[in-house]
Order: C-alpha cells, then sequence, then structure tokens
C-alpha cells in the first residue's frame, strides 16, 4: 500500500473536502495508486454482499475529453438554474459569499474536468431501477465511493463527487462503451492537489438540524 498522511480518524473525515480549483491538473497520478484506493473502497459495505459494484477509470485524454464536454454542458445548465449554488442564501449575508465561491469553483471544474489526470465513475449493476425506495438499492455502492475519496485524501489526492453529469449519463454511457444494466453514480476527477492543508468547512450548528425521538 502507498504511504498515507498520518491524519486520525476524525481529521481525514473532516479535512476530505470537495477539491476542484485547488486539482493539480499537471501532475500525472499513478495506476497503482489509483488500485490501492479501490482496495480500501472495496470493503464497503454491500447489502446482501451482492458486491454489484463496477469501476470506471478514465486516462485515456480522448475518453477524459467527450467526457468533460459532456459535463460543460450539463453545468452550464445547472448554472443557469433556479437552484444553482450561487443563487441559494442569497439574502443571507453570511452565508451569500460562500455560495458564490462555490459556484465560481464549480464552472471552473466544468471548464477543466477533462484536464483532470484521472475520471473515475462509480457503477451499480441493476437489472431496473425501482419506482419506490430506492435508497438501499444505492446504499450497496455509494458508501464505497466516500471510502475511496477518503482514501485518496488519506494519499495525497484530491477529489469531488460531481452527478450532474448524469443529466445525459447515456451520452457518457456511450463513450465508456457501457453494457445495459450498468447505472452510474457520480463521476470523480481525482489529482494531486496544490496547496498544503485542508480545514473543516463551517457547517450548519447540529442542535439545528438535530431531531431526537421526535421531529
Amino acid at each position: 500500500m502507498a504511504f498515507t498522511i498520518p491524519l486520525n480518524p476524525d481529521e481525514l473525515l473532516t479535512t476530505t473536502r470537495t477539491v476542484r480549483k485547488r486539482l493539480d491538473l499537471t501532475r500525472p497520478v499513478p495506476e497503482e495508486l489509483i488500485k490501492d484506493c479501490l482496495q480500501v473502497a472495496l470493503q464497503a459495505p454491500s447489502g446482501s454482499n451482492r458486491q454489484g459494484w463496477h469501476w470506471i477509470v478514465v486516462t485515456d485524454a480522448d475518453q477524459r475529453r467527450a467526457i468533460g464536454e459532456i459535463y460543460r454542458r450539463s453545468t452550464e445548465q445547472y448554472l443557469a438554474s433556479a437552484g444553482a449554488a450561487g443563487r441559494l442564501f442569497a439574502d443571507d449575508p453570511a452565508r451569500a459569499p460562500v455560495q458564490q465561491r462555490v459556484s465560481d469553483s464549480i464552472a471552473y471544474l466544468a471548464d477543466h474536468m477533462a484536464e483532470a489526470p484521472v475520471l473515475v465513475l462509480p457503477c451499480l449493476k441493476v437489472e431496473s431501477l425501482p419506482t419506490g425506495n430506492q435508497a438501499g438499492l444505492w446504499a450497496s455502492l455509494l458508501p464505497a465511493v466516500w471510502s475511496f475519496m477518503l482514501a485518496a485524501r488519506a494519499r495525497g489526492l484530491g477529489t469531488a463527487w460531481t452527478t450532474l453529469h448524469l443529466v445525459y449519463e447515456d451520452e457518457v454511457a456511450a463513450v465508456l462503451g457501457l453494457p445495459d444494466g450498468i447505472r452510474q453514480a457520480a463521476l470523480i476527477p481525482t489529482a494531486y492537489y496544490t496547496g498544503t492543508d485542508f480545514r473543516p468547512a463551517a457547517r450548519q450548528p447540529l442542535d439545528e438540524v438535530l431531531h431526537w425521538d421526535r421531529w
């Protein structure tokens, strides 16, 4: 296994941030490092121990360019929508500047997604998507995705959990040659990062979101 940064569990969990502008787009990431992170990810829980996950790792420049263009197109639509990050909490003087920074970083990543040295697309083998409860279905993949990102952080890599490409999931599937029944859950640019540290993010106070026994 590769060298890991000496972080205790709480430090790892509270400093694994979404990295967009600080992704080092010029530095190659060794294949073995990505495999190390995925080996950790495969230890995540899987419903009924089904392990229906598949992981598409994209390093080919033409493939990254094609996916990046789809992501850019979808992001442009998102940023123009009423629910875009930069439009949220616009009347809150404390949160509005933060939201604008998030919006700017989303736009930056859209312009540079194709330049990320590694794109990871976690997928799930699904016969058909249920019309009711999908939480149990995706719970067999999403913890593993987060484990991948934590493992990457511990190895000096930055990641960003993105899903905007899923508006055009079929187009991305065609680029990747995915067979029927393989559904994508995320698109994770992965790279070394610039700078030296990450800090816990500002969050709502726990008392404002905690409900004990009843709402």
